[in-house]
């Protein structure tokens, strides 16, 4: 049992609680590389975010694996982008602080899908079941240029004024 839940009703509550990080991830970071913000949408990105990156710690282990080693990188980093964007509201330098602390945890998120896609579906895992084969790497690597690229064109792009808000978007623009 983990927090009063078996282990199958845990681990379904952190993949919902992945995937609405990572739907909510891409919603922020499309409404980003058009120069605006939801708050709302940014709220739930980064609470289902820490969320998954708390929750994967609640497995048992007796030992640091590399998916913890992601989720601390990832924690570290969502604390820099929740810095950014609520205590220091955007200002300055933490513009851009936010966005890339943003896209860099949405790629880990991104990240740990892929791996565990190539571990369960049968498919993938028989191309790379070692995860060190070709269309494993192949599939990394495309996937993180793709993310460098939206964070340097997001980061360009990303306003805080008012006026490039969303109207109806969440909370206001603070």
């Amino acid at each position: 049992m983990i927090l009063g839940m078996t282990i199958a009703t845990f681990t379904v509550v952190h993949v919902v609680l992945s995937l609405l990080g990572i739907g909510s991830g891409f919603v922020v970071s499309f409404v980003l590389l058009a120069g605006k913000r939801l708050n709302g949408w940014t709220a739930l990105f980064l609470a289902s975010t820490v969320a998954t990156s708390v929750t994967g710690f609640g497995f048992p282990f007796d030992h640091l694996l590399p998916s913890h080693k992601v989720g601390i990188i990832s924690l570290v980093v969502l604390a820099v982008a929740i810095l950014a964007r609520y205590a220091f509201h955007l200002a300055g330098a933490w513009r851009w602080i936010y966005v890339v602390g943003a896209v860099v945890d949405l790629y880990l998120n991104d990240f740990v899908l892929i791996v565990q896609a190539f571990q369960k579906v049968p498919a993938l895992n028989a191309m790379a079941p070692k995860q060190s084969e070709p269309p494993f790497v192949l599939t990394q690597l495309v996937v993180m240029a793709l993310f460098v690229v939206l964070a340097i064109v997001a980061a360009k792009r990303f306003h805080t004024d008012p006026v490039h808000t969303v109207a109806g978007a969440g909370a206001a623009n603070s």
